[in-house]
């Protein structure tokens, strides 16, 4: 399986904190091979300022805030087959908070978002109990293998 990872980020917004390149293309790998995910697959990840995580979960979700991470699906047309997955988008200044509040390394929630985000562009969601515990198990055994703590822990 190959992985085509594209990433960004908002104009402006500082480096600092961000992890690599590397480590965004070895989480998503990991996820989808967890999950049994053996086809070449092609995404892009865009790390967000607040501003612009706020004004698109407002424009796709009508929540007016920034939020950690959202996922948008490709949807391709009926019969078209590509390896794109969709788009993730990740706001730096709501993960490094929820790190902070949560006593958890930044680097690691980065890695705990885009791992979640990665499940749901491969369809995994958390709208019963149910699924977000088959996707809770999924993420914790994913992040055990970088010697990630769970982090459903602090629940």
């Amino acid at each position: 399986m190959t992985v085509q990872l594209h990433l960004s980020r908002s104009p402006g917004l500082a480096r600092s904190g961000i992890p690599l390149r590397a480590s965004f293309q070895t989480w998503v790998e990991k996820a989808l091979h967890a999950a049994g995910h053996r086809r070449d697959a092609e995404l892009s990840i865009r790390i967000v300022d607040a501003r612009e995580g706020r004004a698109l979960n407002r424009n796709y979700r009508q929540r007016d805030y920034a939020t950690n991470v959202l996922s948008f699906p490709a949807e391709l047309p009926k019969g078209v087959k590509l390896p794109l997955l969709g788009d993730l988008v990740i706001c730096a200044p709501v993960i490094a908070r929820e790190a902070r509040e949560q006593g958890k390394l930044l680097r690691n929630h980065f890695a705990h978002m885009t791992i979640h985000g990665t499940l749901h562009l491969i369809g995994f969601d958390h709208l019963n109990e149910r699924d977000a515990k088959q996707m809770e198990a999924l993420e914790t055994r994913v992040l055990a293998g970088f010697g990630i703590v769970d982090p459903w822990q602090t629940r």
